[in-house]
């Protein structure tokens, strides 16, 4: 075990042997900055002062050329190998509400969401203790490095995690869940991260916006909407972008919840002209973003807008968010991957 002692000295935290300096001060209770929690944001970079890590992932998106000519390393790919001293600024933000812990989970079932989505159910012997919207990292048998999911279920006394999760060519982790992994299989679950959760009192409409597997996250919100009653007060427009018709999907996990039709909309789009017209599909053709921008007209600054989803689309709801309709940064929740 490593002690890590912040510059100043008015924080310090110990570190397990295989632990990174990230997960041990959330653990810890400490406001470390992070989005990504996998290596590619940059944002828990930190400076070294004293002592050593070991680095998980050497050639990590999230460091440029001159964060590694100025010695900086990142808290979710460091692991320290001594007592270290580092420099980092805290983030009251970033302070978790429920710390993350690393527990064994067992694989339990699986199910189709569409030809490339399925939902992965796994049980931890606690409760599943998390906020809607946020996800976790599993350790995968055979796979370097953990792999970051969303759930998409609720926090629950029964210790059940839901991971929605869309297969990846040639990728590694996914090969795993799809191909190999069977029923009563054990994992190790992180969790939970993630800034991008549902406020419990809102002050506006929400507006979820999702692509691919990002459904997960924004099911959990809609859920957890639902869950809190906040629908009596609130709408809820749900934004679903997918490729082609085939790959539309969280209409049936909405359509449940008390208020799906009336406070709760779901809004697909295509973005597949070819594809749209090859399958007769008869609702809106185009980017997931411009069917927001088009949907709601005006007043965006009235909304709180939730986003998961391919970078892509984040960045162009970001821009038509932030630099066509000035809506404020501090309306705006999503978890940077890439």
């Amino acid at each position: 075990m490593s002690e890590i002692l912040l510059e100043g000295g008015a924080h310090r935290f110990h570190c397990e042997r295989h632990d990174t300096v990230l997960g041990a001060g959330l653990r810890a209770g400490l406001g470390l900055p992070y989005e990504c929690t996998v290596g590619a944001c940059g944002t828990c970079k930190f400076e070294l002062l004293e002592g050593t890590v070991e680095s998980l992932w050497e050639d990590a998106p999230g460091l440029s050329a001159r964060d590694r000519a100025k010695g900086r390393k990142l808290a979710c790919q460091s692991r320290p190998t001594s007592d270290c001293r580092i420099k980092i600024r805290l983030d009251e933000a970033c302070r978790p509400l429920d710390p993350p812990r690393k527990q064994p989970a067992v694989f339990v079932s699986s199910a189709n969401i569409t030809h490339d989505i399925r939902e992965f159910r796994f049980r931890t012997a606690s409760r599943a203790a998390f906020l809607p919207g946020q996800f976790a990292l599993l350790h995968l048998d055979g796979v370097a490095g953990a792999r970051a999911y969303s759930m998409a279920n609720l926090a629950n006394d029964e210790g059940e995690w839901h991971f929605q999760v869309r297969r990846v060519a040639q990728g590694v982790g996914t090969s795993v869940l799809f191909d190999t992994l069977e029923p009563g299989a054990c994992v190790t679950l992180d969790g939970p991260y993630g800034m991008a959760y549902l406020r419990k009192e809102p002050v506006r409409d929400v507006v979820c916006v999702a692509g691919g597997s990002g459904l997960a996250p924004m099911l959990s919100i809609a859920r957890g909407m639902a869950d809190l009653d906040m629908l009596a007060t609130h709408r809820l427009h749900f934004f679903y972008g997918a490729r082609t018709p085939r790959d539309v999907c969280g209409e049936a996990q909405l359509r449940v919840l008390a208020g799906y039709g009336d406070r709760i909309v779901f809004h697909p789009a295509v973005s597949s002209v070819e594809e749209a017209a090859r399958e007769a599909w008869i609702g809106y053709t185009g980017f997931v973003h411009h069917h927001v921008e088009e949907t709601l007209g005006a007043g965006f600054t009235g909304y709180e807008f939730y986003m998961a989803g391919p970078p892509p689309m984040i960045h162009a709801m970001q821009e038509m968010l932030h630099v066509r309709h000035a809506v404020p940064a501090s309306q705006v929740h999503f978890d940077r991957f890439f």
